[in-house]
């Protein structure tokens, strides 16, 4: 969960690419869009609400 909300922060605070959002993850193009897209369809906006945790 740690992962995802840093991609979900750095594109939608930072506005970085998909591809520099990538880099600093650690993990490929297709997963971080795959992740925005998820996000999308469930309703996700920044910030997050608070019932949101790790678990």
């Amino acid at each position: 969960m740690r992962k995802i909300k840093e991609v979900l922060r750095l594109k939608w605070v930072s506005g970085l690419s998909n591809r520099q959002i990538a880099a600093s993850c650690g993990i490929g193009r297709p997963t971080v869009s795959e992740y925005l897209r998820r996000a999308e369809l469930a309703g996700l906006r920044w910030p997050l609400s608070d019932d949101l945790d790790e678990a």
